[in-house]
């Protein structure tokens, strides 16, 4: 019914990025090299740029034209189509149905392509439609095996490859680099009988935690227009959050999975880096083995993840690539019922968050306890160290200068000009700088150090072997206190816009995990108060410092927000994770109808 993305694109527009530089390395010959060249050559490049937006956004634009036709003539051709009951069905249920034939996999995708251009209108979170769902809807309906998500319309990210498709990034020099295969992660899900439908929108360049690009625009938060719905996962974030897609798949280097579930109110699981496949995945800087990321699900309840968990950790998985460890889903440590001892923290020394991010940690906590858990103080050891000296020199082990290359031929979005500007400082200069704040700013001193990267290959694998040392260090204090699992808080409530670029340290309570590369989840377990903002009001952070004063600004006026938290477990041990989360999960939501009576 709808035409292949593949074919939509203009000649011109699949031009390598190169073409683009033969034609100003003209200009600049024939002006001879002089002041004028350079004007010409930026003028030249910026005017490229700018055609290549506008026809990148009429083609987004035709494909929601092509989703809204398709789905007036499913509607006219199939009255009655219930699509408030069929987008009220929780994904198990969901899958039921589908499953016994009382709905159809028509149905429910056409109502989900209904109620995502909906919400796409409102908060600009889907990228792209994929038209060849419809034709991927007949196919799966010849099968004769049903998958355990049969007929289910999924969401993914901008940069997780579906063939005939653009993987951006955020940059607009990838728009014209259509995949040539879907991902490993698209093909299993193919074969389990999801349906993927849209594309969800993404911050330029992946390493950011709000959702904006120079392309697509800013994506926001559903519940306050006001407010991201967090990244790099954004996109996926505020679709499902807002009704527009049932289970949707991000990935996280930082948090990029786990804070968008924080800000919109989701579940989200972060797994071990290789429990599931990268193959197809791609990203603005490759190669990097100090922090790995990593894709996982998203959704709006444990059950969800769970199910998606279960099919997705399959023979197909295993044979697509092979480097994936063929683990499957352990039952029988997820429906355990054994009593969990369970360390526990409310800040990490490094950032203290928000008084209502420490108030789910201690209330979470205390439902534990009352349900016969054993709760046990939990330090994480030297975060400032793990952030600073491991993490961010290992992000930008080259002094960003990958990423500087790739930004210098892009309009740098605004929501990212202030990490931007960071990052192009001299070496020299930030390390003088850093001398000089360090008396009143130390955590921008040690910050500004580890912008600079490592200085050779020597340095880098000393890197490598310190963040195995951290590793091994963290490991022996985790079972000193002999924990099952940890509960802890996680960045949020929803930051007002453009406010995650002015203080990207803060996702130290997501990234510690990366850099672990431990199996973590996010789980909402209540909203913000009127008491959480008065406390806000005394709010000072550990430092007292110019971060710290963002941080207070950036989540001020969150009243009746989702508030979550986090929920982690030694490496390989997602089921773990997961039955633990269910629990904080389960017990929350009793807590609260409990209240409401």
């Amino acid at each position: 019914m709808l035409q292949s993305a593949s074919t939509m694109i203009p000649a011109w527009l699949r031009q390598p990025w190169p073409h683009v530089k033969i034609d100003l390395h003209i200009v600049f010959a024939l002006t001879g090299g002089s002041a004028l060249a350079f004007l010409a050559l930026k003028w030249m490049g910026q005017k490229r740029i700018k055609r290549e937006i506008q026809e990148a956004r009429r083609l987004r634009d035709h494909g929601f034209d092509q989703m809204e036709k398709a789905v007036q003539e499913f509607k006219h051709q199939n009255p009655g189509i219930q699509a408030a009951l069929i987008l009220s069905l929780p994904l198990v249920e969901l899958v039921e149905k589908l499953k016994e034939g009382s709905l159809s996999p028509e149905r429910v995708l056409y109502t989900y392509m209904e109620k995502a251009l909906t919400v796409t209108q409102e908060v600009n979170c889907v990228r792209h439609f994929i038209p060849e769902c419809e034709q991927h809807l007949q196919e799966l309906k010849k099968q004769t095996e049903k998958g355990l998500l049969y007929g289910v319309p999924v969401s993914i990210k901008d940069h997780i490859e579906y063939k005939g498709h653009l993987s951006t990034c955020g940059f607009v020099q990838s728009l014209s680099a259509l995949a040539e295969d879907d991902s490993v992660l698209v093909k299993v899900l193919k074969r389990q009988g999801a349906n993927p439908f849209v594309i969800t929108n993404v911050p330029q360049s992946l390493l950011n935690y709000d959702c904006s690009n120079s392309i697509f625009g800013q994506t926001v938060n559903p519940m306050d227009h006001k407010r991201g719905p967090g990244g790099s996962s954004g996109g996926e974030g505020a679709l499902i959050s807002a009704g527009g897609s049932i289970l949707g798949f991000g990935s996280d280097l930082g948090g990029s999975i786990r804070l968008p579930a924080s800000f919109c109110g989701l579940c989200g699981l972060k797994p071990t880096a290789g429990r599931l496949s990268n193959s197809g995945v791609s990203g603005p800087v490759d190669g990097m083995l100090s922090v790995i990321g990593t894709v996982g699900p998203m959704a709006r309840d444990v059950d969800s993840l769970v199910l998606c968990m279960k099919a997705l950790l399959c023979e197909d998985m295993f044979q697509l690539d092979p480097i994936v460890p063929p683990m499957f889903f352990n039952e029988k440590v997820y429906s355990s019922s054994t009593p969990l001892r369970i360390g526990y923290y409310d800040t990490d020394g490094y950032f203290l968050l928000p008084p209502c991010m420490r108030r789910a940690v201690h209330e979470t906590r205390k439902l534990l306890q009352e349900a016969g858990h054993t709760l046990v103080p939990f330090t994480p050891p030297s975060v400032d160290y793990a952030a600073d000296e491991l993490y961010f020199k290992g992000l930008f082990a080259d002094g960003g200068s990958t990423l500087l290359a790739m930004f210098d031929r892009d309009i740098v979005d605004p929501c990212l000009k202030p990490q931007v500007t960071q990052l192009r400082i001299p070496n020299l200069v930030k390390k003088i700088l850093a001398k000089i704040v360090k008396p009143w700013f130390p955590r921008l001193a040690s910050h500004l150090n580890a912008l600079c990267g490592v200085r050779s290959v020597k340095y880098l694998w000393e890197l490598h072997d310190k963040v195995m040392a951290y590793r091994e260090m963290f490991v022996d204090q985790w079972r000193k206190c002999k924990l099952d699992v940890v509960l802890c808080p996680v960045l949020g409530p929803a930051f007002t816009l453009r406010y995650p670029s002015k203080i990207i340290v803060a996702i130290s309570s997501t990234m510690l995990y990366n850099l672990l590369n431990f199996p973590a989840g996010v789980v909402p377990v209540t909203t913000v108060t009127e008491a959480d903002e008065e406390d806000l009001r005394q709010y000072r952070g550990h430092y007292g410092d110019p971060w710290d004063k963002k941080l207070k600004e950036a989540v001020e006026g969150a009243v009746g927000l989702p508030v979550a938290v986090q929920c982690v477990a030694l490496p390989w041990q997602e089921e773990l994770c997961l039955r633990f989360m269910k629990e904080v999960e389960m017990l929350c939501r009793d807590s609260r109808q409990k209240t409401a009576k």
